[in-house]
């Protein structure tokens, strides 16, 4: 974590607009704009991007990952811009609880991996890009949604540690155990073998990831995304 040079004050400030920015859900505005129904009565009942996709809406999928994944991105960038790096910090972790436990949807929210994954791509780029793939390559091998977040988010601390982001660290352990917590119920399933596989996201997010090649089979897309985590490590990302 960075010296906090802020004062008290300026943190709060944004720690509340961090969480209201969090808070916006957007999987329940697409949902409700879009006449798919109320997520929280299809599915798990989650509202979040992979809840969207059980309605049979791929774009509103698409457009909930996308704007889930920017409002954590929006938080910690307008809080670096207007008050420094600590504020972009505190900001980060309070976009993740807002995303987590909205107070307009009595604290109950989503599970937190497309805001996780926008808040790293704005805190640190190539932290951010390389457990996005992560979540590519652990949602491709496995079919299993949440065993993608998962990887991506324990994966997160070995990258800063790695990609000389060390000083997110902290940050990064917190945002990772609060992703964990969200999904114990799915870890359980995991465990017992009952959590189930999401063959139509796969093939959605395989659409997104390399349109151009659609054709390509899911273990060679597997290999491209293995190339580019093992190109990241051999450049090094040097910051500037």
């Amino acid at each position: 974590m960075p010296i906090f040079d802020s004062s008290l004050t300026i943190l709060s400030l944004w720690a509340v607009i961090g969480y209201l920015i969090g808070s916006i859900a957007f999987g329940m505005v697409l949902a409700r704009v879009m006449h798919l129904g109320d997520l929280r009565t299809i599915g798990s009942g989650n509202i979040g991007a992979t809840n969207v996709l059980r309605t049979g809406n791929k774009k509103a999928a698409a457009l909930t990952v996308l704007l889930d994944g920017g409002k954590g991105a929006v938080a910690v960038l307008l809080a670096r811009y207007f008050a420094g790096e600590d504020v972009a910090q505190v900001a980060a972790l309070a976009a993740l609880l807002g995303h987590c436990y909205p107070v307009w949807l009595g604290f109950r929210g989503g599970k937190a991996v497309a805001t996780f994954l926008g808040v790293l791509l704005a805190l640190a780029w190539p932290v951010g890009v390389a457990s996005a793939i992560t979540w590519l390559v652990a949602t491709f091998a496995t079919r299993i949604s949440s065993m993608g977040g998962l990887a991506a988010a324990a994966s997160s601390t070995f990258f800063m540690v790695f990609l000389g982001y060390g000083d997110f660290l902290i940050l990064g352990i917190l945002l990772t155990l609060l992703v964990f917590w969200r999904h114990r119920g799915n870890i359980q399933r995991i465990r017992t073998g009952q959590e189930p596989q999401v063959s139509r996201s796969v093939s959605m997010c395989r659409g997104l990831y390399y349109p151009w090649a659609a054709s390509l089979s899911a273990d060679q897309h597997i290999d491209r995304c293995a190339r580019i985590i093992a190109l990241l490590f051999q450049v090094g990302w040097p910051r500037e």
